[in-house]
């Protein structure tokens, strides 16, 4: 690696995260997938998959600690609200606000892939990022960052119903508004059977209220589930989650 391009790994460091690297090596290895490793077997580098166990171990721990201090709430609402804050798309988004996506090393085949392989590829990045951040500047450091980019989100998240399963509030959402209940029907499979792509309508009685697509039909269905949702948030100016499904949140004081 060239002086320029360490110089934009310095330069991340700064301007996004605030601080400099004492071990740089650190982040770079962050943002290394292991195809990259695969594809340049002679780089004295390591690839981010041990990086990625420990980041995501400190962000669990991390927002664990947030819901159980500010909220009182049980276990399966506290649990619920855990895995929407550090999903995938949710931690891609934060990824994608950190503008990294330009210093993630990969092999040429790699960044010929799908979007939602990148998608992926990024968020795991994000944990790895966790888990250099801990090992180079400690825990505190570790829970600010996580702290600014996922659960600063904690209130969007509530007021939009987002942690909430797809499919079990849409059907809440549909007979809450309709009086009825949704039917998933396949609209389409395209490609090999080892790879296929599914489309799925979700309907409301005779009306096709959100299409989605995914790698199975559960997938596709939960696809469709959360367009059908911004249907109704966009068609009802009295959308409120909260009185859809309730559950009167607690806070510890």
């Amino acid at each position: 690696m060239n002086k320029d391009q360490i110089e934009k790994y310095e330069q991340f460091a700064k301007e996004k995260l605030g601080f400099e690297f004492n071990d740089l090596n650190l982040l770079i290895t962050a943002l290394t997938h292991r195809s990259y490793i695969n594809e340049h077997k002679k780089a004295n580098q390591e690839h981010n998959e041990r990086l990625e166990f420990l980041g995501d171990a400190v962000l669990e721990m991390v927002t664990s600690d947030y819901l159980y201090r500010k909220f009182d709430e049980n276990e399966g609402i506290m649990t619920a609200w855990r895995s929407a804050l550090v999903r995938t798309d949710s931690i891609g988004a934060a990824a994608e606000e950190l503008g990294y996506a330009p210093l993630v090393r990969l092999s040429h085949g790699e960044k010929m892939g799908s979007e939602r392989a990148h998608a992926v590829i990024y968020a795991d990045c994000f944990e790895a990022l966790i888990g250099a951040i801990y090992l180079d500047q400690g825990y505190d450091m570790a829970k600010k960052f996580i702290t600014k980019h996922i659960l600063s989100k904690t209130d969007e998240m509530l007021e939009s119903g987002s942690w909430l399963d797809p499919k079990s509030f849409f059907q809440e959402t549909a007979q809450h508004y309709d009086g009825v209940t949704p039917i998933y029907r396949t609209l389409k499979e395209e490609g090999p059977d080892h790879d296929k792509t599914f489309t799925v309508g979700v309907y409301v009685g005779k009306e096709l209220r959100g299409t989605g697509t995914g790698h199975s039909k559960q997938e596709a269905q939960g696809d469709a589930a959360v367009h059908g949702i911004d249907y109704y948030k966009k068609t009802h100016k009295d959308f409120n989650p909260m009185k859809i499904s309730p559950v009167k949140i607690r806070k510890n004081h």
